[in-house]
This record gives structure tokens, sequence and C-alpha cells, in this order.
């Protein structure tokens, strides 16, 4: 508990630790704030998102990879296979895809974090040099970060 005097000069503080307290209006005027600082710390204030869909014949999602690009560097959120189609060479097409997509933007490197269960190997197997891991996930595991030079 914080001492009441921590709070004289509040206003108000509202609290939403249930389930379904999610604030959409927060997280985007946080979202923007700390975009702003970002950019006015490392002189760039050119990000940009950029996905990479999978579909098969009949316009099913099979995989995908979102991202972003910001400041020379680009960043993989999310890469994701239906299981079915894993293992015949779609995720390394779709990281293909996203790294030349990174390069056309002018970045020279790319960053990933991926749990233990995931996909260490997969980026490990791609060029990926880990650089820093994470202990103490959830059940155990553990979130792997890793980097890649480009055009190297």
């Amino acid at each position: 508990m914080l001492p009441a005097a921590f709070w004289q000069d509040a206003v108000r503080m509202t609290v939403l630790f249930a389930s379904g307290g999610d604030d959409p209006e927060l997280e985007q005027r946080l979202s923007d704030e700390l975009d702003a600082l970002n950019a006015a710390a490392v002189g760039a204030d050119d990000h940009q998102r950029f996905s990479v869909r999978l579909t098969g014949a009949a316009g099913e999602l099979i995989g995908g990879i979102t991202g972003y690009t910001w400041g020379g560097c680009g960043g993989i959120e999310s890469l994701w296979l239906d299981e079915g189609h894993r293992g015949h060479g779609y995720g390394a097409r779709l990281l293909a895809a996203a790294e030349a997509e990174i390069a056309r933007r002018g970045c020279d490197r790319v960053v990933v974090a991926t749990m233990s269960f995931q996909a260490p190997g997969f980026y490990r197997r791609h060029g990926y040099r880990e650089v820093g891991y994470t202990p103490g996930m959830p059940g155990g595991t553990g979130k792997h970060h890793f980097h890649k030079p480009l055009g190297q």
C-alpha cells in the first residue's frame, strides 16, 4: 500500500484489473505518448507496420507474419502457421518475404522474440543470433531475443 502522501496531488486513479478491464483509449494514448518520446529520443519518426498473409486456394488463412520498421530496424511481432502446413518451408518463405520488405524500406537489421516452446531453433537456422533470454515465463518457459543483420 502506498502512503497517503503519495496521493495528495493525484486527481483520480481508476483501477481496471479484473477480467475484461482493458482500456483501449488509455492503450492508444500511452502508445501515442511513447511513440512521441521514442521519436524525439532517437530522431526517427518513420514507424510503419507490415503484414504478409499465406492463404490456401479457397482463401483460408494458412499463416502469416506481422511486424514493423522503424529507424533502420525491422521487427517481427508474430509469425504463425497452421499446424498442418508446418515443415514444408512456408515459414521460411514468410520470413524471407518480411526480411525483403524490411530491407526494401531501408532497414539493415531485424529483431524478434519468441518463446522457448515456439521457434528459437527456426530463427537460429535462418541466421538470427540470440542476444538475450528472459527466464521465468509462464509454465517454466523462457523468452529468446534475436537479432539479425541484413545484407551480409
